[in-house]
């Protein structure tokens, strides 16, 4: 029996591709701050999401929206493959128009050859890294695909105002994220107060400002596990207290522990 893997590149300009195989249990139940659009390539990927059992077998397409609860594990005896693109919600905002809020997608597991495809692209010479343009590619055809399977009859618009102060809170915490960081810091940067900018940036970026700090620090952590770096050195690096902190949440965005995130990530480096 193959051995469960997972394997990931660096995160960059707002998107990141995984690849992983699991032959029982994958995931404990948690949310991320991104969409997660994926293709199962085998098998079969069961979770449980918005209050309903799912399954995406062979060939089917998973889109998932940010911060929705949800766990994983094999659903038939061979257990599953797949691969996955997280894409933070600005990104898909960006696409679209600079005005345009996320789409929402009722379908969450079809059969979608033209998604597949999209997909199956970004991972053409993975784990090199995207060539920009590319980036630019997928993400444009990822948005337009998103919003084409969208319940929203009538897309809602953002004030430019509104765009320009969360960008620069987003910008903000991508710089910063390994340092503490307070509401003051953002009110400074934005001239917003910290409810209003907690409104507009869940209604744009998909969390709140604290939750996508929590997911700059994590990637930051798992990017260095993946490297094999330890669990406490990555912690510290990342910006979390102490390994322990960093334990939590990571449980909490990832659905699995560090340590055995960083077991499977040398499985397949090895």
């Amino acid at each position: 029996m193959t051995e469960d893997f997972i394997a990931t590149d660096e995160p960059a300009q707002g998107l990141q591709r995984l690849v992983a195989r699991f032959g029982g249990h994958a995931y404990d139940p948690h949310r991320h701050e991104t969409y997660a659009v994926g293709h199962t390539l085998s098998g079969a990927q069961a979770f449980r999401y918005r209050g309903s059992d799912r399954v995406s077998i062979q060939d089917e397409c998973m889109v998932l929206h940010p911060d929705e609860v949800h766990d994983g594990h094999a659903g038939a005896p061979e257990g599953f493959t797949y691969r996955m693109l997280y894409i933070e919600p600005w990104l898909i905002c960006r696409a679209l128009g600079r005005d345009r809020l996320l789409p929402f997608v009722p379908g969450v597991v079809e059969r979608d050859a033209e998604l597949a495809a999209l997909i199956d692209e970004a991972f053409a010479d993975f784990p090199n890294a995207m060539e920009p343009l590319q980036v630019d590619a997928l993400l444009s055809g990822v948005a337009e695909h998103l919003a084409r399977r969208s319940d929203d009859v009538k897309p809602q618009r953002a004030a430019p105002l509104a765009l320009d102060k969360v960008a620069a809170a987003r910008s903000f915490l991508v710089e910063e994220f390994d340092r503490p960081i307070v509401s003051g810091d953002l009110e400074r940067v934005t001239g917003l107060d910290r409810f209003e900018l907690a409104r507009a940036f869940r209604r744009l970026v998909g969390t709140s400002p604290h939750r996508y700090l929590l997911g700059r620090r994590l990637a930051a952590a798992r990017a260095r596990m993946a490297a094999g770096e330890g669990l406490a050195e990555a912690a510290a690096a990342s910006g979390f207290a102490d390994q322990s902190h960093m334990t939590r949440h990571f449980r909490a965005r990832y659905g699995i522990t560090p340590g055995r995130f960083a077991a499977l990530a040398g499985a397949i480096r090895d």
